[in-house]
């Protein structure tokens, strides 16, 4: 017995396995791993809270380390949602991701800019590789922001025809 494919439905090919077995399956487990990221999130920021009540001094070492840890529950939370939107429209979304792709780069950039502001004894060697650092993630999220615009322009463009 043979049932229509995905690709099926395009290319008027037949498959061995069911569509709706298969689409049934893949809702279970994205519906299973939204589920977890909402724990992980959850978990997440309440282990931020706590380093936040618990971390001395807390200017400037406690706001450094919350930021972060903020900024990695939004980074979950981002993920959950693309999840979610592709349990519900049947679709991965190019600008979720991009959106993480930023927000990754951002936070990485903070904690390497933090850092260097802490660090009482600076070598030379330890200073270059930050700058480096600083600004390969500065380009990072200019090209990652520069094809979100990209990706909405083209969208826009898609649909107004």
């Amino acid at each position: 017995m043979k049932y229509k494919s995905v690709k099926g439905l395009l290319t008027k090919d037949e498959s061995l396995i069911p569509v709706t077995f298969i689409d049934k399956l893949e809702d279970i487990l994205h519906g299973f791993l939204g589920i977890l990221l909402f724990i992980i999130s959850i978990l997440a920021a309440g282990y931020t809270l706590q380093r936040l009540i618990e971390t001395r001094p807390f200017f400037p070492l406690g706001m450094i380390q919350g930021i972060n840890d903020i900024l990695f529950v939004i980074i979950i939370l981002e993920i959950m949602r693309t999840v979610i939107v592709r349990f519900t429209d049947g679709i991965f979304q190019l600008d979720n991701f991009l959106i993480i792709g930023v927000i990754a780069a951002v936070r990485h950039i903070l904690t390497v800019g933090a850092s260097l502001t802490m660090e009482k004894e600076k070598t030379e060697e330890y200073f270059n590789r930050a700058l480096t650092e600083m600004g390969v993630n500065t380009g990072i999220v200019l090209a990652l922001v520069f094809a979100l615009f990209l990706s909405r322009a083209a969208r826009k463009s898609g649909t107004s025809k």
